[in-house]
């Protein structure tokens, strides 16, 4: 590890945030001597972020631990562009009424990891709509296109890697980096913000960034990125089987979040207790060298602080209560995930899709051949049954060990 001078840096780097930095000596020498403001971007897409996005919200909880000011800037303008960044098709077009709903719902995950106030250090949430939607075209021509190069622009990962794919790039897409560009230069003019952090696909935007602060106002800004988080087994941090795993409660019931970090791979648990929780390193270290059945204690820590911290203690409490009921005891704990399948029934395939057990009724169709599927723990052999539910009563559905649900009528 470097030696940094700063407690930002400092404890970025003991628990695994830093990838690369403009100005590692230049943002230790300022973070050690001066409040630092500093941003992360998100388009509001959908109405909830997913855990892909946690490691760069609790970098934002980790500056204000470090008496740093945190500032969230919503993609209210950007969202309606679309970052090309890893993708190989246009984002579809969201009405105003729904961008402004979805902001309104990731908020309620911030509320919950930031202090939000007036005060120095106090976390402030902005809508790039506020100050992008006010460009003129020919105005942000003029001012911005000047500093940027197409040469340089086709060099980018996020355009270079879907040309050489030959997957379409819009003109509206191509102009992404030089509006996430121009909010650090706004940021920094009217916010005094110095920094800007984010995932390492973000490195050549927020490079950007930096460079235009500096030709157009002679700024002295920085630029920090986290590694790419992927889990032990290689797979993109916050995809499953069965889709994203948001942080919203509306999007993903409480135990379903919980089930995620209680089930991560025993490699992985050290690196997620140091990057999504607060407990103290040495005691991360103690968990992380539990080994055996002993690793389990771990996980369920793990489950436990991260879904304290992003839902809330009660929701933790009930889902460990829950899962012993479940596991141990052979019952249903009330915290299970429920489906009503009506009077008429829904289709055993269908129940496990909408659960999200399995991504298609393809896969339900392939558990049900390998004896996974239960139903008050008898299997189910028929990938066509008809599953329905007394009114009144409830059926337990399994899928393995580790799914549970409770169908009621």
């Amino acid at each position: 590890m470097t030696s940094y001078q700063s407690d930002l840096l400092r404890l970025l780097d003991e628990r695994g945030y830093i990838h690369q930095t403009t100005d590692a000596e230049g943002l230790d020498a300022l973070a050690s001597t001066a409040i630092v403001p500093g941003y992360i971007g998100f388009d509001a897409t959908a109405p909830s972020l997913h855990i892909g996005s946690l490691v760069q919200i609790m970098m934002l909880r980790r500056l204000q631990q470090t008496g740093h000011k945190p500032v969230v800037v919503m993609g209210g303008g950007t969202t309606r562009i679309g970052d090309p960044t890893g993708r190989d098709e246009s984002r579809k077009m969201l009405t105003d009424e729904a961008i402004e709903a979805n902001i309104a719902g990731i908020r309620t995950v911030f509320e919950k990891l930031l202090v939000f106030g007036d005060g120095p250090t106090d976390a402030v949430m902005v809508n790039n709509q506020d100050w992008l939607g006010q460009l003129g075209y020919i105005e942000m021509l003029q001012k911005v296109g000047t500093h940027f190069t197409v040469n340089r622009m086709l060099s980018f990962d996020s355009v270079r890697l879907r040309l050489e794919r030959e997957q379409p790039m819009t003109f509206l897409e191509f102009n992404y980096m030089i509006l996430q560009g121009y909010d650090f230069r706004h940021l920094s003019q009217e916010m005094g913000v110095r920094l800007q952090m984010g995932g390492s696909d973000q490195w050549g935007n927020i490079v950007n960034g930096v460079e235009l602060g500096r030709r157009m106002d002679g700024a002295e800004l920085f630029g920090l990125t986290t590694p790419l988080l992927t889990t032990a087994d290689g797979g993109k941090m916050g995809k499953t089987a069965a889709g994203a795993v948001w942080l919203n409660e509306a999007q993903l019931p409480g135990y379903d979040f919980w089930q995620y970090w209680r089930n991560c791979d025993d490699r992985d648990v050290g690196r997620f207790l140091r990057l999504f929780t607060d407990l103290p390193l040495d005691e991360i270290a103690r968990l992380e060298g539990l080994e055996g059945a002993e690793i389990n204690a771990a996980k369920i820590m793990l489950a436990n602080e991260v879904t304290s911290l992003v839902r809330s203690r009660d929701v933790a409490d009930l889902a460990e209560a829950t899962a012993r009921e479940t596991f141990a005891g052979g019952g249903a704990g009330e915290g299970l995930p429920t489906l009503s399948v009506g009077s008429e029934g829904m289709r055993i395939g269908a129940i496990l899709t909408e659960l999200r057990f399995t991504a298609s009724n393809g896969e339900a169709k392939r558990k049900i051949g390998e004896n996974s599927v239960r139903l008050d723990d008898q299997p189910v052999s028929d990938p066509a049954l008809l599953v329905t539910v007394p009114a009144g009563g409830e059926v337990k559905l399994s899928l393995g060990k580790k799914k549970h649900a409770i169908l009621t009528a």
